[in-house]
């Protein structure tokens, strides 16, 4: 292996039974959940072990659990000796990677993520917003759609997947507007079921409060790369992390540069953690000759940590 990069799930991975069987087995698995019990003072790993899964799908209640889940992971594969190169996350995933690196304490990122789920969760009322995924445009193309269609309110992509999907984010008429223009180009849309227009311009009393709540954290050094969603490029600084948190809530997710850039340095492995494994198929629509493998349970552990031994670092 050349370099290796761990990569962290965002929101809508999440599923109940989530990180049980690594609690159940890897004690400082085990350790992050209880320590996110304390920290929220509430049984956080109860729902994501059971449910029920309409209140797991509470953005509140989402962001915490994938990010315990992910962190749980996380220490169960440090626990067999795997250490990155590189990390990131999309979105909520970013919390998850500044854990990682060592910027954010996880006590404090599990209590962060509750309360930005919150805001992002109030920052626009309900029936005002949507987002969809534009399957098969170009870039250029679906900015186009969204200033065409930006006549009839605000449309804006929120998220560069990967190669030929896209999510756009708005008003709702708009974003039904620029759908419409998308297929006219000959896109397939895919309708999002979220309750707020995330990573747009939408977002900015989520930022708003987020900021505040940020003036009360105190962050790390950098001790792993972190390449943040905004810019696609490394943070440079912790004195960076706070503005790039505020910004991140209403901007758009630059993920297939976030991963180019890493391909560009070196990295031939990339291991998710957390729940699911979109991530894994977003790297493979990127570059199919990448090593990809996920970290959620004990399985997906065990053939990772397979993967990994039999190549030579």
């Amino acid at each position: 292996m050349d370099k290796v990069a761990f990569i962290f799930a965002g929101q809508g991975a999440q599923y109940a039974g989530m990180g049980k069987e690594l609690a159940d087995n890897i004690e400082a698995s085990k350790k992050i959940f209880e320590e996110a019990d304390k920290a929220l003072g509430f049984e956080i790993s109860k729902l994501c072990f059971e449910g029920p899964k309409e209140n797991l799908d509470k953005t509140e209640n989402t962001q915490p659990a994938v990010l315990t889940t992910s962190i749980a992971a996380l220490k169960a594969l440090e626990e067999k000796g795997i250490k990155p190169d590189f990390t990131a996350g999309l979105s909520l995933g970013e919390y998850s990677a500044l854990v990682c690196s060592g910027v954010l304490n996880f006590s404090d990122a599990v209590k962060l993520v509750r309360k930005r789920g919150r805001f992002m969760q109030e920052a626009v009322p309900e029936g005002v917003g949507t987002m969809a995924a534009i399957l098969g445009l170009s870039s250029e193309d679906v900015r186009e759609i969204c200033r065409e269609a930006s006549s009839l309110g605000i449309v804006e992509p929120a998220n560069f997947n990967c190669p030929g999907q896209i999510v756009i984010g708005g008003e709702i008429e708009a974003v039904k507007a620029a759908s419409e223009k998308a297929k006219e180009k000959g896109a397939k849309v895919m309708p999002l079921s979220v309750s707020a227009p995330f990573h747009t311009s939408m977002l900015k009393p989520a930022a708003d409060k987020l900021e505040e709540e940020l003036k009360n954290i105190e962050l790390g050094n950098v001790k792993t790369p972190i390449i943040t969603n905004v810019t696609a490029d490394y943070v440079g600084s912790t004195e960076e992390v706070k503005e790039l948190l505020k910004k991140q809530v209403m901007s758009s997710v630059l993920w297939e540069n976030t991963i180019k850039r890493m391909l560009d340095d070196g990295v031939d492995t990339f291991i998710e953690l957390g729940p699911g494994k979109v991530l894994s198929g977003f790297v493979k629509k990127i570059d199919r000759k990448v090593k990809v493998v996920n970290i959620e349970d004990m399985k997906s552990l065990e053939k990772a940590v397979e993967t990994l031994n039999s190549q030579e670092r």
